[in-house]
């Protein structure tokens, strides 16, 4: 019954992402490991060249590739394996690179939005080109399966397209003026340069979502991935600067500077950075957002959610479980829109857990490169520790694991999904996120009590009800109702589509990326007032004679 579950059956932006901070854990490969040790050296992994990948690659892109920072390894979460490496940037390097993309605005801007359109038109056709390659590497090296892959690269695709209409309609309305022979209009122009710090669980749609709108604006990107993803960053750059080469522009458009927590920081503190796009968690987002308000320059903020979903008595269970289980064990609960807590109306609280336990058995996990998979490993040890550490909190504080919990034996990053019961819904460890598969199951009795639940955690990034009654569908929309910036009504936390804005509210950040309106987070606004006849009216009939 998952089972069939695709990603165009609940949309692409179900497999949404979330950071580690300004600075990654990577294991460094020893020295003297010789390069025949490494998967992209491996018949196997043969197709990694088919991205341009080698033993040692330079992870910094301002219109030629260098890099002369540390040497990092990066290793695949399924077997532990080093694929290969990447030589991140120095302080040096960073300084090059914010200059070169500067140089690079002032071609681009001059470049009308339509055109610019075209250029992201062909990105789009060129990682199409790609995708199923793409979509490998995200597997090998940040672990989720390949369908999620494949369609992670499919939404940077999808955002391209969408960009391409909007570079023809953006722009400000004219208004009417009070005073006879003047004109008022808006006029929007571009920041400049953008920067975009992204996360390991999406290290493709994340930049892509930044990179097509922010573009089509008339901006310029310095990108910054998450080290622990480095190859990917490198990859899909390699794609970028291919087409920017091919229209005979400057490769530092798209700029590419992998590197640690010290570049991050440079970034949030550099006054040319008209824009910061941070993913990550609410701590280090924090930080990122106080560093840049420091020099009163603009951030977008996608940090993290405790999402829940509402399942009331009236519900079609035959959506609510599958609906769950996708929500929760989905990326191995690694999205920022993963469900952490299930409040079930006491009515029907025994049974959804039962069948929601039966269907965790059908959870295929394996391999995220093998086509049967649904299930992949976390992407660090460090995540599998977390993950054992807060299912013993929950113990401790009253709950009853009914399913799942423990660490797999076998190779990689692998643990059971859990399902955890009996938690009160102020518990600590409900209370706060836990970027793993760990779900909380709590029971309710009234709708006032289970939106006041949903409401009271720090974070407001998605929730969803699941119900038939249409008076409560619209209180859940209305202003009593979720607080969250994604509310969503019989479907789970996940599932966004690209045409609307994507983002969350309190600690989640604020920011929007995508759709709707989210292109004016990437210009700058102006109000004008042309004169056309030859008197001097004042505004609001003042006289000053």
């Amino acid at each position: 019954m998952l089972l069939q579950l695709g990603l165009s059956a609940l949309g692409r932006r179900a497999w949404r992402r979330k950071p580690l901070c300004l600075a990654s854990r990577l294991w460094k490969a020893p020295s003297s490991a010789p390069m025949s040790t490494l998967l992209v050296n491996q018949g196997p992994y043969a197709w990694l060249k088919e991205l341009g990948l080698q033993e040692e690659n330079a992870g910094v892109y301002n219109g030629s590739w260098g890099g002369r920072g540390e040497v990092v390894t990066t290793y695949c979460p399924a077997n532990h394996q080093p694929i290969a490496r990447v030589r991140q940037a120095s302080l040096e390097d960073y300084e090059e690179t914010v200059k070169k993309a500067q140089e690079a605005w002032q071609v681009w801007a001059e470049v009308p939005a339509p055109k610019r359109g075209e250029i992201v038109r062909q990105i789009g056709d060129a990682l199409r080109q790609k995708i199923k390659v793409l979509g490998n590497l995200v597997s090998l090296e940040m672990g989720k399966i390949t369908a999620e892959s494949v369609g992670e690269v499919q939404e940077y695709v999808d955002v391209c397209d969408y960009a391409v209409g909007l570079s023809r309609i953006i722009g400000g309305p004219v208004l009417p003026s009070e005073r006879p022979g003047h004109a008022l209009i808006e006029q929007w122009n571009p920041l400049g340069l953008v920067g975009v710090i992204s996360a390991f669980n999406f290290p493709v749609a994340v930049y892509g979502w930044n990179n097509a709108i922010a573009m089509i604006c008339g901006n310029v990107c310095l990108w910054k991935g998450a080290p622990t993803t480095s190859l990917t960053s490198v990859a899909v750059t390699k794609i970028l600067a291919q087409v920017l080469e091919a229209n005979k522009l400057p490769g530092a458009i798209c700029s590419l500077i992998c590197g640690g927590a010290d570049i991050g920081t440079a970034m949030a503190k550099d006054e040319r950075i008209d824009l910061l796009s941070f993913t990550g968690s609410t701590n280090v987002g924090k930080q990122v957002a106080l560093k840049v308000q420091e020099r009163f320059g603009r951030f977008l903020l996608e940090l993290g959610g405790n999402n829940a979903i509402i399942v009331f008595e009236d519900a079609d269970l035959d959506l609510v479980i599958p609906s769950s289980l996708f929500a929760a064990v989905g990326t191995a609960g690694q999205r920022c829109t993963s469900t952490r807590r299930l409040f079930l109306h006491e009515s029907i609280h025994d049974e959804v857990v039962s069948r929601l336990a039966k269907a965790y058995l059908q959870v295929r996990i394996g391999d995220p490169l093998d086509a049967n998979t649904l299930y992949g490993p976390l992407h660090t040890k460090q995540a599998v520790q977390m993950f054992v550490d807060t299912v013993e909190l929950a113990k401790q504080q009253g709950g009853s694991v009914v399913y799942g919990g423990k660490v797999l034996d076998r190779p990689g990053n692998y643990v059971e999904p859990a399902i955890v019961t009996g938690l009160p819904h102020n518990a600590t460890v409900v209370q706060t996120e836990t970027f793993a598969p760990i779900l909380y199951v709590l029971k309710f009795k009234t709708e006032d009590e289970a939106f006041a639940w949903n409401n009271e955690v720090k974070q407001g990034l998605s929730s969803s009800i699941f119900t038939k009654d249409l008076g409560r569908i619209f209180r859940w929309l209305g202003p009593k109702g979720s607080d969250c910036g994604i509310v969503n009504v019989n479907i789970p936390t996940s599932g966004a589509e690209i045409g609307g804005a994507f983002g969350g509210n309190k600690h989640t950040g604020g920011g929007r990326e995508s759709g709707s309106d989210s292109w004016k987070q990437y210009m700058r606004r102006s109000t004008c007032t042309i004169n056309y006849s030859k008197d001097l009216p004042l505004a609001q009939g003042i006289k000053f004679q």
